[in-house]
């Protein structure tokens, strides 16, 4: 039997070998362990602002001091916080154009021949620099508009320049 100490009240106390190596035995009694389970506070959660209790080994551990009342409740504020450059994979934004153009408030139709269908729309560049990625540079077309801007046909070019 080893003695350890209490760590609430620090009276000593006997404990098995095989207890400490689960690492069992840090109270003398069901009443100490107990006062220790109650030791955190209330936060609110990050997201929703619902008040939660966190215990004080979940406070410690917290990096960000940002607390949430469930997984989903997580989720969804990661999911609107890390976009764009805040991304881990974010390459430059070469591929995020679309999205762009989709989170903005603008008509999701082609602008010449006023097709509304998502899955025929395409985005396209009115510098055609795929880089430049500024909302005002972005346009929806549908692939036949797009194809017809891309190949100079100048009906098509003059009202891309000027949408």
């Amino acid at each position: 039997m080893a003695l350890v100490n209490c760590g609430i009240c620090f009276k000593e106390f006997y404990v098995k070998p095989s207890h400490l190596k689960l690492g069992w035995g840090k109270y003398c009694s069901i009443h100490c362990r107990s006062k220790n389970q109650f030791n955190g506070k209330r936060v609110k959660c990050f997201n929703c602002k619902k008040e939660i209790y966190r215990s004080a080994s979940r406070l410690k551990k917290s990096k960000s001091s940002k607390y949430f009342c469930t997984k989903s409740c997580q989720t969804l504020w990661r999911n609107s916080y890390f976009i764009n450059e805040k991304h881990p994979n974010w390459k430059y934004g070469e591929q995020v154009y679309r999205n762009i153009l989709i989170r903005s408030n603008r008509d999701k139709k082609c602008i010449i021949c006023n097709i509304d269908d998502i899955r025929v729309l395409t985005v396209h560049h009115k510098d055609r620099n795929r880089r430049n990625n500024k909302l005002d540079n972005l346009i929806w077309l549908c692939f036949n508009c797009h194809y017809l801007c891309h190949n100079e046909d100048d009906k098509i070019v003059n009202m891309v320049a000027v949408a």
